[in-house]
């Protein structure tokens, strides 16, 4: 198997968690003198790959497992459209309670939503579907598209890119999934839904990558 090697702050990260094991983020922010949210990426590398643990209301500690040369050249170029799910769409004229229904049996954590071309238009959570329900606003009633995550705040991936640009995308906006798309006539505004992409793909890759 090929590797690359970890960066010079990954590197930093281990030999200060080695040093001073459990450090918490924050503490290992400071020395580094860094924000907790550039370090996010870095932290979730490292515990994924298994070189750190870490432990709430404690801190991340080194395990001496995994391999700091953890990343496989394999991973790295692999594309969304090799590992990607079916996504769960919905209409943005259904009722907030349909978009309930197919979330629940489609057992996903968002659901795509199309416009009448069936162009992906928004998105919507768990968390969205739970603000809708406080209230007493009828679900049967309202339109899922009165509550869905707009253009231009939809983070996408297309089947070409890779599993790293996703894993790095879904970091960075604390999300639990993306929507894989393909741009119609090269236009952002005309996506269609392809695919998925999920934190339990990603896991599940890295774990096909340790294991062979």
């Amino acid at each position: 198997m090929n590797f690359i090697q970890l960066n010079k702050r990954q590197n930093k990260i281990i030999d200060i968690v080695k040093n001073k094991e459990p450090i918490t983020s924050e503490q290992i922010a400071d020395i580094l003198n860094v924000t907790r949210a550039t370090l996010r990426a870095d932290l979730s590398i490292l515990t994924m790959t298994g070189i750190l643990e870490a432990r709430p209301k404690v801190g991340y500690l080194y395990t001496g497992k995994g391999d700091i040369n953890f990343l496989s050249s394999n991973y790295k170029e692999k594309k969304a459209e090799e590992v990607m799910s079916l996504p769960a769409i919905a209409k943005k004229d259904d009722s907030v309670y349909d978009v309930i229904v197919t979330m629940f049996l489609s057992d996903v954590g968002t659901v795509v939503i199309v416009d009448e071309n069936d162009f992906v238009c928004g998105i919507v959570s768990r968390k969205d579907l739970l603000k809708s329900t406080i209230g007493g606003t009828d679900v049967n009633k309202m339109p899922v598209g009165l509550i869905m995550t707009r253009m231009p705040n939809l983070i996408t991936v297309t089947r070409d890119d890779t599993i790293l640009t996703a894993t790095k995308r879904m970091i960075q906006h604390e999300i639990d999934s993306l929507p894989v798309v393909d741009y119609i006539d090269n236009d952002i505004n005309k996506m269609k839904a392809v695919g998925r992409i999920s934190k339990t793909t990603i896991a599940k890759l890295f774990l096909e990558i340790i294991n062979s």
